[in-house]
C-alpha cells in the first residue's frame, strides 16, 4: 500500500470514530475526500480536504470538524503535526523517519513499488493503432500506438487485466484499392512496363514484393482475366502481407497486440446483423427517413427509408442510419457491432483515435451505452497528429511509402526508446513537433536525455564508489538531511501518480512526472558543484556516502519504473 493511501486510510479510520461516537452522521459520502501533497510546500507534507467536503452534509462548520479530525489524525506515530488551513483544509507534517521508511520501502519492493490492485477484476479492451492495412506504418500511426501501448502497461500497472486489440479495416473499398494497385506489380514482376502508378492507387515501392509472390504464386494467369475473378484472392493475399508488415513496424517500437480482429471476418459472422436484432428488440432501431441536409438540399437528394439507430437517446444530435441504401453495412453500423463484440469480454472499452475521427465520438459512445445497457465504461482517447521536423524545416516525404515517413524509417534513425519516450511528453490531445536534431540534443531541454542521464549518473554512482575503495557500512538514513528528505517525498509521490494516470487514461503523467524527478535529482547532484561537502561520494565519510548511495538507488528505482510503464529502457550510460 502506498503512503497516500496508508493515510487515506487513516483517516478513514478517524473519520469511522468520529462517526462511532455521534460527531459525524453515518453513511456520508467520502468519495470526494483526497489526500494529496500541497500545493505548497511549506504548508506540510500531506493535505486533506475532508472537513470542507463533509461539513456541510454533515451539517457542521468545516474547522469546528477539521479540529476533530486532527485531533485523531496527531495520535498517529508518523505525524510530526497537523494544522488547520483557512476555512478547514488539513495540513500534515510527517515525521523524517517516516520518509526514512519510505525510502526502505522503494528499495524492498523495487520494480514492484508503484504497483497496485486498483483495478483488479476488471477488464479492459484497449484498442489502438488499428491502421487500415493498405500499406506500412507511418509516423501519423505513431503517437496513438505509443500511448495506446503505454495505456495497456499502465492499467495492467493497477491490476486491470488488459487486452489489446488491431481490429483490420479489410471490409471496405479501400482494400479494393490496394488489391488493384497490387495487380498492377503483379504485371510489373511478369515484365509489363506499367509506366507511372494510376491515379488513385498506392505508389509505395512496399508494393513491388506483394506482386512478385503473387506472380511466382500464380503465373501470368490474372494478367488480362477480368478483375471479378482475380479481386478477391489478391486482396486476400495483399492484405495478409500489410498485417505482416505493420507487425514488424510496431515490433520494432516492442509493440505486440493479442487480438487482430477483422472487420470482414465480423460481417461474415454475421455481428452486425446480430447487433441489430437486439437494438430492435429494445426500440433502439427504427425504419425512419433521415432529415434533408441543412441548407440547399441537392438535386440528386430524395428521401429514402433506412435502419436508424436511435443514437439522440444517449446525447446524440441525430439519429444514425445503420444501413445504406443498398443494404450494406455504414462505417457506422459496422462499428456499432465491432464494439458490441468486444464488449462481450471486457467490463471498460478504450479507443485510440485520430483526432480527425472527432466527430463520430458522440455516435460510437451512444452505441456503445445502448448495446451494454450503461454497464461498460467506454472512453475514447483522440490524437493529434505530429509535424515531422528537421531542424526546424519539414520532413520530406519517403519514395519507398510514396507519400509519408515511415514509421521504421524514423525509429532505425534515432531508436525505439527515443520515438517512445517523445511521444509521451505531451498530452495526448496536443499538437506536437517531432524535430529529429532535437529529440537527440543532450540537453535538460530534452526530457527523453534528461531522464536518461539521471539513471546514467546514478548508475555511475556505485562504479564509482567500487573505483575509490570505500568500504562502506550499511546506510544509516539518519544520515540524510533535508534536501535528500525532499528527493524521498517526490519519489514516494510515483504509486500515487501511476493511479492517478492510470484512472484518467493519460501515461503521459508518467513522463512529465520523470521530468519533475529528474530535475530534483540534478538539482541536488549539482550542489556537490560548489559545496563538496554535498557530493555523495565522500571518501573521507564513508557512513554519509552510503546513506546517499541508498537514496540514490532509489531515485534510480523510480526511474526504471517509470520507463518500464514507457516501454522505455533505462540507459546506464550514455556517451
Amino acid at each position: 500500500m502506498s503512503l497516500y493511501n496508508r493515510f487515506a486510510a487513516h483517516l478513514d479510520a478517524v473519520l469511522d470514530a468520529l462517526e462511532a461516537e455521534g460527531a459525524l452522521p453515518a453513511g456520508l459520502n467520502r468519495k470526494p475526500v483526497t489526500v494529496e501533497p500541497p500545493r505548497d510546500a511549506s504548508h506540510g507534507d500531506l493535505a486533506t480536504n475532508a472537513a470542507m467536503v463533509l461539513a456541510k452534509p454533515a451539517g457542521t462548520n468545516p474547522r469546528e470538524l477539521a479540529g476533530k479530525i486532527v485531533a485523531g489524525l496527531e495520535k498517529l506515530d508518523e505525524v510530526e503535526s497537523a494544522s488547520i488551513a483557512g476555512p478547514g483544509f488539513i495540513n500534515l507534517k510527517l515525521t523524517d523517519a517516516t520518509w526514512r521508511a519510505e525510502l526502505a520501502a522503494i528499495h524492498a519492493e523495487a520494480e514492484g513499488y508503484g504497483r497496485s490492485s486498483s483495478g483488479e477484476g476488471v477488464t479492459v479492451n484497449v484498442e489502438y493503432v488499428s491502421a487500415n492495412p493498405t500499406g506500412p506504418m507511418h509516423m501519423g500511426h505513431c503517437r496513438g500506438a505509443v500511448v495506446g501501448d503505454a495505456l495497456a502497461t499502465l492499467l495492467e500497472h493497477v491490476g486491470h487485466r488488459v487486452i489489446r486489440e488491431y481490429y483490420i479495416n479489410d471490409a471496405g473499398g479501400q482494400v479494393d484499392v490496394l488489391a488493384r494497385s497490387a495487380h498492377v506489380r503483379y504485371r510489373e514482376a511478369l515484365g509489363e512496363a506499367v509506366g507511372e502508378i494510376p491515379e488513385g492507387l498506392y505508389p509505395g515501392d512496399y508494393l513491388v514484393p506483394v506482386g512478385q509472390a503473387l506472380a511466382t504464386e500464380y503465373g501470368d494467369k490474372y494478367v488480362g482475366a477480368p478483375e471479378s475473378e482475380w479481386l478477391v484472392p489478391f486482396r486476400t493475399r495483399a492484405v495478409a502481407a500489410m498485417m505482416d508488415m505493420i507487425r514488424s513496424d510496431l515490433a520494432l517500437l516492442g509493440i505486440h497486440h493479442d487480438i487482430f480482429s477483422s472487420e470482414a471476418k465480423l460481417q461474415a459472422a454475421g455481428k452486425p446483423e446480430a447487433a441489430e436484432q437486439w437494438l430492435r428488440a429494445h426500440d433502439l432501431v427504427y425504419d425512419g427517413v433521415l432529415e434533408a441536409p441543412k441548407g440547399e438540399t441537392p438535386d440528386d437528394w430524395e428521401p429514402v427509408e433506412l435502419p436508424l439507430f436511435r443514437s439522440t437517446r444517449f446525447g446524440d444530435d441525430q439519429d444514425r442510419p445503420i444501413r445504406k441504401s443498398n443494404g450494406s453495412w455504414t462505417y457506422f453500423g459496422a462499428d456499432m457491432a465491432y464494439h458490441f463484440q468486444k464488449a462481450q469480454t471486457a467490463d471498460q472499452l478504450i479507443d485510440i483515435w485520430g483526432a480527425d475521427h472527432g466527430g463520430t465520438v458522440k455516435r460510437i459512445q451512444a452505441a456503445v451505452a445502448a448495446l451494454t445497457e450503461g454497464k461498460a465504461r467506454f472512453d475514447v482517447k483522440l490524437i493529434q497528429m505530429v509535424r515531422l521536423l528537421r531542424d526546424g524545416e519539414p520532413v520530406k516525404m519517403s519514395k519507398r511509402a510514396g507519400n509519408f515517413v515511415t514509421l521504421a524509417d524514423v525509429v532505425r534513425e534515432v531508436g525505439k526508446d527515443v520515438v517512445r519516450f517523445t511521444m509521451l511528453t505531451r498530452k495526448a490531445d496536443a499538437q506536437m513537433d517531432f524535430d529529429f536534431a532535437k529529440v537527440v540534443e543532450a540537453s535538460k531541454d530534452n526530457p527523453v536525455f534528461y531522464v536518461q542521464y539521471a539513471h546514467a549518473r546514478i548508475s555511475s554512482l556505485g562504479r564509482r564508489a567500487e573505483e575509490a575503495g570505500l568500504g562502506l557500512p550499511a546506510p544509516d538514513l539518519s544520515r540524510l538531511g533535508t534536501e535528500e528528505l525532499g528527493l524521498v517525498k517526490l519519489a514516494a509521490q510515483f504509486p500515487r501518480v501511476v493511479e492517478g494516470a492510470a484512472s484518467a487514461r493519460e501515461p503521459h503523467r508518467i513522463a512529465f512526472y520523470l521530468n519533475d524527478l529528474a530535475s530534483a535529482f540534478h538539482s541536488w547532484w549539482n550542489l556537490g558543484n560548489d559545496n563538496p561537502q554535498a557530493r555523495v561520494i565522500l571518501t573521507d565519510d564513508p557512513a554519509t556516502t552510503s546513506a546517499r548511495l541508498f537514496l540514490s538507488r532509489g531515485i534510480g528505482q523510480i526511474i526504471r519504473n517509470g520507463l518500464a510503464l514507457m516501454g522505455v529502457a533505462a540507459l546506464t550510460e550514455m556517451q
